[in-house]
């Protein structure tokens, strides 16, 4: 299993709102392509894939807030 998980995002941000998902579960997802748009009260981010993979699951709504380093979004890497 992979975790896609919330970046630093510059100091003294603590945590993002999660704007939308570009994805659903069962979704197959490329090497860097952006998975998910979350939004601070200083700017909009895409975070990608570290590599391709199926998304299993997605850890949080959109609208609630993630800290920084929680998962985002829990994917199998391709062909495991």
């Amino acid at each position: 299993m992979l975790e896609i998980c919330l970046p630093e995002l510059g100091e003294g941000i603590e945590e993002a709102t999660i704007a939308c998902y570009h994805f659903a579960e069962g979704d197959s997802v490329q090497a860097d392509e952006d998975v998910v748009e979350v939004v601070t009260d200083k700017a909009t981010f895409n975070v990608p894939a570290d590599q391709a993979g199926k998304i299993s699951r997605l850890c949080f709504k959109e609208g609630d807030k993630a800290p920084i380093g929680a998962p985002l979004v829990i994917m199998e890497a391709s062909g495991a």
